[in-house]
């Protein structure tokens, strides 16, 4: 199949359907940048399995496919309530059984965040389940043949991040995490100890919450994850957290109807008015024999007033080798999106006006 032919689109009618902005909207007031991200996390999560599955059944029809990652969310501009969303979506690169699907989202005024999902396609169910063997994607023009060197690379970007996560700290890296112990131990210390900033929440999980292949949606475990996570970021950020990346959502195993969820948001790191929020998802299964990590993610948001004016955030002070290794982690995380895009994120932009460094 061309490149060209998995292409498909989908129109978020927000201008014309009020319904649809009331499921959308965070308040009732009227304030900038009033949408529920984790809703549109639901959307882009089923037109991405949508544009997957179309390739994967053109193998073999009985085929379907699961969300493995959220390789990265990066968002542009601040979306309005009132404007219309298109979702372009287009399959960018083919491995073995696995896709990444690119999503642009365009509003009439502005290109809104750019999104990219690997999913894995499957056959068969229960015990039979396998991976099914795709046939490489055609990439004719310069154009498609750039979409895939840059999936490869994000791609390698993510395993060498990952390496990076288990590695020792740097001597800068060293000193800075020293200096924030040291901080704890002199008297009158009243700084934000990042043991202090976690939030955490239980759920079980029910057939209306199914998708197709009997597992629970992927785009409903990331809003759950999102919404947690934003309300750990308002522990910190006492304006207004806004989200300005999705660094990275794991699936490690599917969730079933009746799993219980325990999910666990902590601040990991803050610098200016970003702040990253880590958050965990441990199922247990309704008989309570299997227990394991679903999912990990990380989001980065930025502080603002009701005007969208970014406001600094205070430092936060890890005190134990788990939380110094999610400060780092946190850290870095930062220091990647702002090298990789410079001032073509939000993040970026809003940070400058801030005068964060």
């Amino acid at each position: 199949m061309h490149s060209t032919e998995t292409s498909r689109e989908e129109v978020i009618p927000l201008s014309r359907d009020p319904e649809l902005r009331r499921h959308f909207a965070v308040l009732k007031e009227q304030i900038p940048g009033n949408l529920r991200f984790g809703v549109l996390l639901e959307v882009l999560d089923r037109v991405a399995a949508e544009t997957a599955l179309d390739y994967a059944r053109a193998v073999d029809p009985e085929a379907y496919v699961v969300t493995a990652a959220v390789d990265e969310i990066v968002l542009r501009h601040v979306a309005a309530l009132n404007e219309d969303i298109r979702c372009l979506a287009r399959i960018n690169r083919v491995g073995s059984s696995s896709m990444e699907v690119g999503i642009r989202l365009e509003s009439p005024r502005a290109h809104l965040a750019s999104c990219y999902f690997t999913m894995v396609a499957r056959i068969g169910k229960g015990a039979e389940a396998r991976s099914l063997k795709l046939p490489p994607l055609v990439q004719a023009t310069d154009a498609e043949r750039t979409r895939e060197a840059r999936a490869m690379a994000r791609r390698e970007t993510w395993r060498r991040a990952d390496q990076t996560a288990v590695e020792l700290p740097s001597r800068e890296e060293f000193v800075l995490l020293r200096d924030l112990h040291h901080a704890q131990d002199r008297p009158g210390f009243d700084g934000l100890r990042a043991s202090d900033l976690v939030t955490e929440t239980w759920e079980r999980t029910y057939p209306e919450q199914e998708n197709n292949w009997e597992v629970i949606f992927g785009g409903y475990i990331m809003r759950r994850a999102y919404e947690l996570s934003h309300i750990c970021a308002e522990r910190v950020a006492a304006a207004r957290p806004v989200i300005a990346a999705v660094n990275r959502v794991n699936f490690f195993h599917p969730v079933q109807i009746g799993d219980k969820l325990h999910l666990t948001s902590r601040v990991a790191y803050a610098a200016g008015p970003a702040v990253c929020v880590e958050t965990g998802i441990e199922r247990i299964s309704r008989d309570r024999a299997a227990r394991a990590l679903s999912n990990s993610c990380l989001f980065t948001f930025v502080n603002v007033d009701p005007e969208l004016a970014p406001q600094d955030v205070p430092p936060i002070y890890p005190s134990d080798y788990a939380e110094d290794a999610r400060y780092l982690e946190g850290r870095r995380n930062l220091a990647s999106l702002s090298s990789q895009f410079g001032p073509r994120w939000l993040g970026a932009e809003l940070m400058a006006r801030a005068g964060a460094r």
